[in-house]
This record gives structure tokens, C-alpha cells and sequence, in this order.
């Protein structure tokens, strides 16, 4: 005989504990866990590359560039990005970075659907954020959304471009953010 057992949501304070004692990382979107799967070297690999370029690009100055174990809240729910940059303290919490202008997410099998609209709306909702970032693993693919008056554009970057991101006033090569991926060598070089 099986039992039903209803769950209820968890609080904010809830959340914060569990993620601060506990084992495995989870998101909290409108009062539920999601926890957090692992990644791919490829996925891994290109995150570090933009993470390095970015970090590089911000010595000398106020912005900092965070990757994978760092929250971002937005309103109630809670979510772990890939990369995300502020340029500006905010409230305090050690794992959380307060007004983010930049958040990229590097798309997994498992997280693309996620990521491309639930994340991008709930970002979007950030009055500090300027740009949002996806970054294809599987093909040599950039979308940077980017606040532009009141209104978000999205721009496609592909093979040999370079990739703007106005937020941070940096621009870079597409192969530094793919290299040593994989994939990387032979859709490079088609070009």
C-alpha cells in the first residue's frame, strides 16, 4: 500500500539553512528544491574560459566575476549561474551576489529548456542586470539578451565573431571561449 504525502513549501530561512548544512546545492523556485545535477568536462571548460577572460578584463576595478557556487535571488526563488558579475556591493550574504549585471548560463541537455525561459524571464526581472548570456555547449552558439531601453534584444554570435558584451565593455574572440573544448577545433576551423 503506498502513502501520499503532500510537501510543503520550503521558506526562505528553510532554504538557507539546508544549503548552508547540507550536501547537494538545490535552486528554490516558488517555494520548491530543484537540486543541482552535475556537468560536463565541455561544460565546465567553457565556463572557466569565460570566467577567466572576464576576470582578467576586471582587475583594476570594482566588478567582480563568480562562477557555479554563488546564489542569485530573485525575489523569492533562488538560482546557482553558471557565471554572474556585479560591479556594485549590495545587501550582504555570503552566497548570494547581490545586483548582478551579468548572468550567463552554459546549456546542458538537462537545462536548456530551463535556462532559455523559466531563468531568463525570473533574470530579467533584475533591475540591475543588463545582459543575460547563453552559451551552447554543443555548437559554437552565443545569445546575449541586453537591455536596451526598457525592451531586451537578443544577438547570435557563431563561428569566428566576436562576442560584445556592453554590460562590462568587453569583447572577445568566440574560439577563447570555446578552446580546448572539443567541439571547439573542428567547427573553428570549418571557418
Amino acid at each position: 500500500m503506498s502513502a501520499l504525502e503532500k510537501l510543503k513549501p520550503v521558506s526562505i530561512d528553510e532554504y538557507l539553512v539546508i544549503e548552508e548544512t547540507g550536501t547537494i546545492r538545490h535552486e528554490l523556485v516558488d517555494g520548491n528544491l530543484f537540486a543541482m545535477v552535475g556537468t560536463t568536462q565541455r561544460h565546465n571548460l567553457i565556463a572557466g574560459n569565460l570566467f577567466t577572460l572576464l576576470r582578467s578584463h576586471f582587475q583594476g576595478t570594482p566588478c567582480r566575476v563568480f562562477m557555479a557556487d554563488l546564489k542569485v535571488q530573485v525575489q523569492q526563488n533562488f538560482y546557482y549561474p553558471d557565471l554572474v558579475v556585479s560591479c556594485q556591493p549590495g545587501p550582504i550574504l555570503e552566497n548570494v551576489v547581490a545586483n548582478p549585471i551579468l548572468i550567463a548560463e552554459v546549456l546542458s541537455t538537462s537545462t536548456a529548456d530551463r535556462d532559455r525561459l523559466e531563468k531568463r524571464i525570473a533574470y530579467q526581472r533584475l533591475p540591475s542586470l543588463q545582459e543575460y548570456v547563453l552559451i551552447t555547449q554543443d555548437k559554437v552558439e552565443v545569445k546575449v539578451y541586453r537591455l536596451q531601453s526598457d525592451d531586451w534584444e537578443v544577438e547570435t554570435y557563431g563561428c569566428g565573431e566576436v562576442v560584445r558584451f556592453a554590460a562590462v565593455r568587453f569583447e572577445v574572440m568566440m574560439d577563447l571561449i570555446y578552446e580546448n573544448a572539443e567541439l571547439e577545433q573542428a567547427q573553428l576551423k570549418a571557418i
